[in-house]
């Protein structure tokens, strides 16, 4: 181990100054590189360090300026945390999703047809996003959720909905024919793929990557849980042990089982269900992501009606004649059909998903739990299947359809809405709720405690 000169030690004396230098107990990984003060010692003493090439070669290598700035980036990378990572990764995926609908559309459309059909597939959206954001004062859902919603309905979930019933639609007409296939396809396949597809965003919301909602000790809902009246105890035990899904599930404010309440007016007890805000906020994110998908599905009818109208006209009248606004019968026919009588259809659709994922996350009974959302989609399939069928019914059929189930669906929503906002605001204004008198429910809280 040492290196045997002429005025040195032995040896045989070497070895027992060997075993008790610092220098030979250490690791491989500590051992200095030759040249420093370290090894000059260990030299002067008559020993020195265990040759280290591992550090000499990560040393050469990491000085290079690659392998430098690589180190750099790989140790940002390891400091962003996961939502910024699962945020790009979602703009990334929604962004090719947008050029990849918009070239679909421009496919059937052409290029003039697409500006006509985004022209006018525009003038309803800000009426419906009004509406929503009336209703936003109440579930309080963030922006950054409600534009990803938005932009899923017009980027991924019609990209979905076009290619998925293309296939549907080629399927069944090999199969039942084309008139046959053709009805089957729009009152059952179509449903069925578009509110899937729209369903699908509350479903990426609440499913995090790397999170679990459970409901531990240094939890609040078992703090909660411990310090409530036994009723409430119970529901809270029920809730937490009612579907084993909900512990993937990722706990987001306006989603979270509300555990205190205000007194009942009628028995005055405090029991644990679903609050006005989470019932308004899987509206509000169910009607935004049908937004954006009406949106992009108005563009593309009508700038194909807008197309097939001008085609027309060249072929009958020829390019002499000045157009004038019977040329275009279909496309004010499309347009007054989905941009006037039904910009809500799709997102009264979208909010019985919302509304039934809303109250299977938040409700305390088992049974709630686990029905309320496959019962929300089934609503939501039924009614978008009913509104397709009328359009095959003619004139009359249509209006029947419409005035005696679209109207009273909407009028019910919007009860709804009136009713949410209208409870939430008295809910915070009651002194003995946390919203409205955080110190008297914090002493609340302590007196039934003790």
């Amino acid at each position: 181990m040492s290196s045997p000169s002429s005025d040195g030690p032995s040896p045989d004396a070497a070895l027992p100054a060997a075993a008790a230098s610092p220098t030979l107990a250490a690791a491989p990984d500590a051992a200095e590189p030759p040249g420093s003060a370290a090894s000059a010692s260990a030299h002067s003493a008559g020993t020195r360090p265990i040759p280290g090439p591992r550090v000499r070669r990560a040393d050469r290598l990491l000085a290079w300026p690659p392998y430098v700035r690589l180190e750099s980036l790989l140790r940002r990378a390891a400091e962003l945390r996961y939502p910024a990572l699962s945020s790009a990764l979602a703009a990334a995926a929604l962004a090719a999703c947008g050029v990849l609908i918009l070239d679909l559309v421009h496919r059937q459309t052409g290029t003039t047809g697409l500006l006509v059909g985004l022209g006018l597939a525009l003038l309803p959206l800000p009426f419906v996003l009004g509406a929503l954001a009336w209703l936003n004062q109440t579930a309080r859902v963030p922006l950054r959720h409600a534009l990803f919603c938005l932009a899923w309905g017009a980027f991924a979930a019609t990209t979905v909905a076009i290619m998925a019933n293309g296939w549907a639609s080629d399927f069944l007409i090999a199969h039942q024919g084309s008139a046959r296939g053709e009805t089957i396809g729009a009152e059952f396949a179509t449903p069925l793929i578009e509110e899937s597809a729209k369903g699908a965003a509350l479903v990426i919301l609440l499913l995090p990557l790397h999170r679990r909602l459970r409901c531990r000790a240094e939890r609040t809902c078992a703090v909660l849980a411990r310090r409530s009246p036994a009723p409430l105890r119970r529901s809270v035990r029920r809730l937490r042990n009612a579907p084993r899904l909900r512990r993937y599930l990722r706990p987001l404010p306006y989603f979270r089982p509300v555990t205190y309440h205000g007194p009942h007016p009628r028995d005055g007890r405090r029991r644990a269900r679903s609050s006005p805000r989470t019932l308004a906020a899987g509206v509000v994110l169910g009607g935004v992501t049908a937004c954006g998908f009406g949106f992009t599905e108005n563009a593309l009818y009508l700038g194909r009606a807008f197309t097939d109208d001008q085609q027309t006209r060249l072929d009958g009248i020829g390019l002499g004649e000045p157009p004038s606004l019977r040329d275009f019968d279909t496309t004010v026919h499309t347009f007054v059909l989905r941009g006037l009588l039904s910009p809500f259809a799709h997102p009264l659709f979208s909010a019985l998903t919302g509304l039934g994922i809303a109250i299977g996350l938040t409700t305390g009974r088992r049974w709630a739990a686990r029905l309320a959302a496959p019962v929300g989609l089934l609503l939501a399939m039924a009614l978008h299947g009913a509104w397709n069928a009328a359009a095959g019914l003619g004139t009359h059929g249509f209006l029947l359809v419409y005035g005696a189930v679209m109207v009273p669906a909407f009028v019910a929503l919007v009860c709804f809405a009136v009713w949410a906002r209208a409870r939430s605001l008295r809910i915070g204004r009651h002194p003995d709720h946390p919203a409205g008198n955080p110190a008297a429910g914090r002493s609340a809280r302590r007196r039934k405690a003790a």
